[in-house]
């Protein structure tokens, strides 16, 4: 079997004129030739630093080509890049590059404060800045112009093998310390072909990359997916930026968080209730209507084809020219569950939306829908080559290729999720229909089951109020030993901006909008809204609205945007108790 290695030197002789990287509006354009020979030169900077096979390198910067052409680099000496979330604190740099034991971190210069506040006791010796060179630090220029005499670039990439570690994949931490993952070439390339063999991709494709590099979702989908298919990527540093991005860039394959498809959604259904011209919104209306119905059909008859195809090309292909997924060929949904009538929607303007399902220890994908047979409200089937089997208590369980190699410096921690047949016990409570069809339920750890002895999902709850209210940003659904089920609201930040403009409280701050009534109302209606579909017993009684926003990284979200539903519980409990109060 191969290397990312190898496959990479491949991929960049193939097409070396092609533009690889680039960021919006071709402020910086890298072709696979300029990608090739700065991976060569900065693997010969890396080397004069001691860098070696089975060293590793973390990295902390924004999306941005930089971080492709390092890491590139530095799994071609045979050592393992990471990275670190850009929301890190100090304590947490340390913590992880005390895990990692790495020599050398290589960022920006506007994370060089918190890096060098985080290497104290640790092994860190070097620091590489890609965009400056202050003092005590080497910049990425010069690093480029170092080569040690008896450096053998191709006879170094060449020694490394399928089972060496490609990369460290930290996780987010819900339940305790992060646990770094460890990723082998093997793993990736299983993962990569696997859903290339779904959804094929080339050099013809386009994607962004606009998700942490520390997230899987974004290791995989876009770094490691270009050196094996040759697409072309994106890169947003903003990630509020991205939907502008999707406009300037077109791109062939996009894939996102749930968050987002429902902010596409809200804002389709917002452009058309405030559109103006009577008959160009019937027109929108009813092309979305028979979207749906066409998506909805297991064989949709030649009528509705026709009608479809008719609302595709009048009215539905230039709403999404209009939006910038006008060459669209793939679009993804992954990290968390979203709802069945979010990706109807997304599918019935002509975007095929497909939901999959994965995590770090799996290379970030294992189960995904295939286009032509999608199954609204599940995550698909296993990905070829992929082993699937529900466990005790209905926990899915993975083997194969893409299975982790274990877990770095923690041998117990990879005997619990590791059986000795090769099984991953995920954690995760699912269910799989006859044709292997996943629908994933909740964490096993964090089911709700009420004082009646109940079991619910907390996520799903979550996620169906959730996407059918844009104002609500983070809910999080408290119901254990309960005799019902309440609910801590945070606002959305840009929503409620939006909102308070609109309902006359644009001087107001946070604290006065939780309190508003306008605002209260709105997020009662969407809480109301859905409950309807929700069994009685899984509907929200009550809710408080926190006036506060939590950011990737703090007590109560993880750097992947997950819940920890037990410091959230401990730091609110006066509010959740006064919920609960006759």
């Amino acid at each position: 079997m191969s290397t990312l290695c190898a496959v990479f030197q491949a991929t960049a002789a193939k097409h070396p004129d092609l533009v690889a990287l680039r960021t919006p509006a071709d402020a910086v354009t890298v072709t696979w030739r300029e990608y090739a020979e700065r991976v060569r030169r900065i693997a010969a900077g890396l080397a004069t630093l001691g860098v070696r096979r089975g060293d590793t390198v973390a990295l902390m910067m924004v999306n941005r080509p930089e971080f492709h052409l390092v890491d590139t680099a530095v799994f071609h000496l045979g050592a393992t890049p990471f990275s670190l979330y850009n929301t890190s604190s100090p304590e947490q740099i340390q913590f992880l590059v005390g895990n990692a034991a790495n020599r050398v971190v290589i960022c920006e210069e506007q994370f060089l404060p918190t890096v060098l506040a985080g290497r104290d006791g640790t092994a860190v010796e070097h620091v590489v800045c890609v965009d400056a060179a202050p003092e005590g630090t080497i910049g990425l220029d010069e690093l480029e112009t170092r080569e040690p005499e008896d450096f053998d670039f191709d006879r170094t990439w060449q020694a490394v093998e399928p089972d060496d570690v490609l990369t460290l994949i930290y996780t987010s931490g819900t339940t305790g310390p992060p646990k770094g993952v460890e990723l082998s070439h093997r793993n990736m390339l299983a993962a990569v072909t696997a859903a290339a063999s779904v959804l094929p991709a080339d050099h013809n494709d386009r994607i962004i990359s606009f998700l942490p590099h520390a997230h899987v979702a974004d290791r995989w989908g876009t770094h490691y997916t270009q050196i094996v298919t040759g697409l072309q990527v994106t890169c947003v540093a903003n990630r509020r930026a991205v939907l502008a991005a999707v406009g300037e860039t077109k791109p062939t394959i996009f894939g996102a968080v749930p968050q987002v498809w429902y902010n596409i959604r809200a804002g389709v259904e917002a452009m058309i209730a405030g559109e103006i011209n009577q008959a160009r919104k019937t027109a929108l209306t009813q092309a979305i209507r028979i979207g749906l119905d066409y998506v909805r059909a297991e064989e949709p008859d030649e009528q509705l084809r026709s009608r479809y195809r008719s609302a595709d090309e009048r009215t539905l292909a230039p709403l999404r020219a209009m939006i910038g997924f006008d060459r669209i060929r793939y679009a993804l949904c992954g990290a968390a569950p979203i709802t069945a009538d979010a990706v109807e929607f997304i599918n019935a303007l002509g975007i095929p939306l497909s939901e999959g399902w994965g995590m770090s220890e799996v290379c970030g994908l294992a189960t995904l829908n295939p286009p032509h047979a999608n199954r609204f409200g599940t995550c698909g089937p296993a990905i070829p080559g992929v082993e699937l089997r529900l466990g005790d208590e209905n926990e899915l369980l993975v083997r194969g290729d893409l299975v982790m190699k274990g877990y770095r410096g923690a041998v117990t921690h990879a005997a619990a999720s590791l059986d000795e047949d090769g099984w991953l016990h995920t954690g995760d409570v699912a269910t799989m229909d006859p044709d292997g069809y996943v629908r994933i339920i909740d964490r096993k750890k964090e089911l709700i089951i009420n004082s009646s002895g109940k079991n619910m999902s907390p996520s799903t709850i979550e996620n169906t109020i959730k996407a059918g209210c844009p104002l609500i940003g983070q809910l999080v659904v408290i119901g254990d030993a309960r005799p019902y089920n309440v609910g801590l609201v945070l606002l959305e930040p840009e929503v409620a901006k939006g909102f308070a403009s609109a309902n006359g409280l644009a001087d107001a701050d946070l604290v006065e909008l939780t309190k508003a009534d306008a605002v209260r109302d709105a997020v009662a209606a969407g809480i109301d809204a859905g409950n309807q579909r929700l069994s009685r017993v899984e509907q929200v009684k009550r809710f408080a609205i926190l006036p506060t926003w939590w950011e990737p990284g703090c007590p109560e979200l993880t750097h992947t945007l997950k819940l920890r539903r037990g410091p959230i519980t401990e730091r609110y409990a006066a509010e959740i108790e006064e919920l609960y109060a006759d």
